[in-house]
Formats: C-alpha cells, sequence, structure tokens
C-alpha cells in the first residue's frame, strides 16, 4: 500500500530483457534499511526488491506487467518515481494508491499556466467513470488532483495542475505531449462503479 507522494527520485542504470525484464534503479534510498522481498512503488507500479546495493535495487518486470504500463519505455536514464510501502503509523498525505495499474494514459497538453504545468491526460472513456472533478488520480505513481474531466466522443480528458514542487521533485520534469502514462484511479471509485454495475 502506498499514499501516491514520491519520496525520492530515482533513475534507470540498466534493463536487460531475458524472460522477464529487469531493472537495476539507482536510489538514494538507505538500502541498509529495505529488505530483500520489499514493494517499491516505482513510477505508480509496485515492484519487488530482488537484490540490491549501496544506492541502488533490482526488480523483475514480467510480460503483463510491460503490456500494461510504461515501464517498457524504460531506457537508461528515465527518471523513475519512488515511494516505499506504507507502514502502520505513517502520515496519509496522498491517498490510498495500491501500485496497480489500471490504464495507460497519455499527455496531450503540457504547458506552463504561471508558475504551474497544466497537464492534461487523454484516457479511454471506458475508464471516465472512475475519474471525477476534485477527485484523486495516481499518475506515474504521483498522487494528483483532477481540477477536471472531459468526455469527448470515445475518450475522457483528465485536467491536472502540476505546481513547482511537484515539478522539482517528480518524473514530470522531463514530461512531454505524448508521453505514455501510468493511472491508477483511486481504489473508493473502483468500488463505488462496482456497486452501482451489480445494482
Amino acid at each position: 500500500m502506498f499514499t501516491g507522494i514520491v519520496t525520492d527520485l530515482g533513475k534507470i542504470r540498466s534493463t536487460e530483457k531475458n524472460g522477464d525484464m529487469r531493472a537495476i534503479i539507482e536510489t538514494s534510498y538507505d538500502m541498509t534499511t529495505v529488505d530483500i522481498g520489499a514493494s517499491i512503488a516505482c513510477s505508480g507500479v509496485c515492484l519487488t526488491v530482488i537484490e540490491k546495493g549501496d544506492g541502488w535495487f533490482a526488480a523483475d518486470i514480467s510480460d503483463e506487467t510491460l503490456r500494461v504500463t510504461n515501464l517498457g519505455d524504460w531506457d537508461v536514464g528515465t527518471l523513475v518515481n519512488l515511494e516505499r510501502s506504507l507502514s502502520v503509523g505513517d502520515e496519509l498525505g496522498g491517498h490510498i494508491v495500491t501500485g496497480h495499474v489500471d490504464c495507460l494514459g497519455k499527455i496531450v497538453r503540457f504547458e506552463n499556466v504561471g508558475d504551474s504545468i497544466a497537464m492534461d491526460i487523454e484516457i479511454n472513456g471506458d475508464h471516465g467513470r472512475f475519474v471525477a472533478t476534485k477527485g484523486s488520480a495516481a499518475i506515474d505513481g504521483t498522487s494528483l488532483t483532477v481540477n477536471n474531466v472531459t468526455d469527448i466522443d470515445d475518450k475522457t480528458v483528465m485536467s491536472i495542475n502540476l505546481i513547482p514542487h511537484t515539478q522539482s521533485v517528480t518524473s514530470f520534469k522531463t514530461s512531454s505531449v505524448g508521453d505514455a502514462v501510468n493511472v491508477e484511479f483511486d481504489i473508493l471509485a473502483r468500488y463505488v462503479a462496482r456497486l452501482n454495475e451489480k445494482g
């Protein structure tokens, strides 16, 4: 379980495809405090630490995860939003995030508005029922507030504002129009939608 509050900005050191993909991620976490088998959210995807060293850890990524996320786009130097799993008693500063990506979105607007950046993310309209104005969504593992929701034909567009702090501590500092992003909807929205379906 996570909160969507990014606590480190990692960087891909290497990737290797041999069956599953193995990624080595550089981090400023004190890896002596991270156990083998621990979960770390990497750009919104819950990955298991299978190997570690001073300033890095390795994780295996299955073909299914590569299919439904943007992790297959990782290359040497790619910035990765990192968050260690939530411990009992930790502050819940964002919202409840599971690290299970619901869909890929596409950035269709990314422009400066004052000191902030206005970012619009397009998703398949089938997922539009999970998004609400002033609700939360995890985008590449970052808990963000949805300012506006617009349904256009078979697409839904979420409008989000990135304040300067968010820009400085996340991978969005290198984002641009056309980028694929991992989207996880608020877990409460998922349950409400399911209950409505069952009527």
